[in-house]
């Protein structure tokens, strides 16, 4: 049997008895589960409370948000007290967010201004990056925008480009690994997902007609199968600058709303994308590694990829991921986020992934994402 996300989809997904969809489901199955103890330092009860926690707190942040109006500063998950952090510039409105459930900070500058200095940066960076430059993203709590430089390798031509991107407005410079982001598209290896030519990465999210993957895993021709046999060909794609693409399916293959734990983690079912805010821990499936879970750690940086290859508007996660795991899916609960682009690290000591927003995917090419 052919199905899009592997090789067989379990019986129990299309077989459950209608009565029991309306039932409330748990926000990760056992395998998700198994793999947010592991990589959190979880116990079971602890876990199921953390997501239902980051649950609230996504559903919460756009009523939130409205309620902040233009003082809105930015919002993150806070892990330790379990609430919506929304950011405000001034107190007129910050008596109005709390109305909403959230809690408040007080932050320098609005969103929106923040991000026209993170686009100003963009722009005035080119494409001429030092290699030493991993990225940089707006932080909302300091104001400013975060340049990345890698441990030990600052040096004049950094400098230079921190001077020539400054004048944007408020930078800063982190010190972070000293490994550089790399894409994690890998050469072909069997019984994976699907292949482009010699390149083998992992699905992302079901949409009706096909799916979402990463954009540097091709961009023409026929994509094949776990199997090997025509799957679909690619009817959008758009890297560097994004990193998301899209796979029309034919030849017997359909759709189905499910990220697939490649036989050693239960499936998961898709129910949506709420966006998941920063704080907020994510998981991640993919065909070399499976399931490795993490936390949100920033939103809307670029990421340099070198030779000029930038990555606007990525998220940035503390999710190892390998070669092969480009595309893969990033999810909260049941609740679909975005698409692995790449990375540093392996799953053996650790890295930091970065992903495609999935929402994005789907206004950019008007695809409905397959829920259950």
């Amino acid at each position: 049997m052919k199905v899009l996300l592997a090789a067989v989809l379990t019986a129990a997904v299309l077989t459950v008895p209608a009565q029991a969809l309306a039932a409330p489901e748990p926000l990760a199955v056992p395998g998700q589960s198994a793999a947010m103890q592991r990589d959190f330092g979880l116990t079971e009860q602890q876990m199921q409370q953390r997501l239902a926690a980051e649950t609230s707190a996504a559903k919460l942040l756009p009523a939130a948000q409205k309620a902040a109006g233009a003082a809105f500063g930015g919002a993150w998950y806070d892990a330790a007290t379990r609430k919506l952090v929304v950011g405000v510039v001034g107190s007129a409105r910050a008596a109005a967010v709390r109305a909403t459930g959230a809690q408040v900070a007080a932050v320098p500058v609005p969103a929106k201004v923040l991000d026209q200095r993170k686009a100003a940066v963009d722009k005035l960076a080119g494409k001429a990056v030092p290699a030493a430059v991993s990225g940089w993203a707006a932080d909302p709590r300091s104001g400013s925008v975060v340049v990345n430089v890698q441990a030990g390798k600052r040096s004049a031509a950094v400098d230079a480009f921190v001077a020539k991107v400054a004048t944007a407005g408020a930078v800063t410079v982190k010190e972070v690994a000293a490994q550089a982001p790399r894409t994690f598209a890998a050469g072909t290896v069997g019984g994976d997902p699907y292949y482009v030519s010699n390149i083998r990465c992992s699905i992302g999210f079901s949409v009706y007609g096909g799916y979402v993957t990463a954009g540097h895993c091709g961009r023409s021709g026929i994509v094949r199968g776990w199997d090997g046999s025509d799957q679909g060909s690619f009817r959008g794609w758009s890297f560097p600058g994004n990193d998301y693409a899209w796979v029309a399916t034919g030849y017997g293959w359909w759709t189905v709303p499910v990220v697939l734990g490649w036989g050693q983690v239960s499936d998961q079912l898709v129910r949506g994308s709420w966006e998941a805010p920063i704080g907020s821990s994510v998981c991640r499936s993919g065909s070399t590694t499976h399931w490795h879970c993490g936390t949100i750690l920033a939103k809307n940086e670029t990421v340099n990829y070198g030779n000029g290859q930038l990555f606007y508007g990525a998220t940035k996660t503390s999710v190892c991921a390998e070669g092969g795991d480009s595309g893969g899916s990033f999810i909260t609960g049941d609740q679909a986020q975005g698409v692995t682009s790449g990375g540093w690290g392996n799953c053996g000591s650790g890295g930091e992934t970065w992903f495609q927003p999935v929402n994005e995917i789907l206004q950019a090419y008007g695809l409905t994402l397959h829920t259950a």
